[in-house]
């Protein structure tokens, strides 16, 4: 009875191991060039209209980040971080105005709720 569970669950493993590389082949990343798909590009004015705390957006390092599911359990006091919702927050955000920067773990957690880039802001 072991053993025929033992084969039973070393088939399973394999095949799911074969279907998740199968849909990798399926459904790449990358069109068919090798390029990466396009990512999508927020122009300033985008990011400005999510400003509030329950859709809150923030530009850091020309990134765009929705924070809004994370700013309840941010550390701070929510006033700290609520100014800068639909802004270019990277000074900030570098310097906690205090002039610490963030952690390498913050910035980990920052990646989690990246959502595309800041495009530039045309004349």
């Amino acid at each position: 009875m072991m053993r025929r569970l033992y084969v039973l669950a070393t088939a399973l493993f394999w095949l799911l191991v074969a279907a998740f590389w199968a849909a990798g082949r399926w459904w790449p990343a990358a069109d068919e060039t090798g390029t990466a798909l396009a990512e999508r590009s927020f122009a300033p004015a985008e990011l400005a209209r999510h400003a509030l705390p329950d859709d809150c957006w923030m530009a850091i390092r020309g990134q765009v980040y929705d924070v809004s599911a994370y700013l309840p359990e941010h550390p701070s006091r929510p006033g700290v971080v609520l100014p800068w919702c639909g802004k270019e927050a990277t000074e900030a955000y570098e310097t906690k105005n205090k002039g610490r920067p963030h952690s390498a773990q913050a910035d980990e957690l920052l990646a989690r709720y990246r959502i595309g880039r800041l495009a530039a802001d045309r004349p």
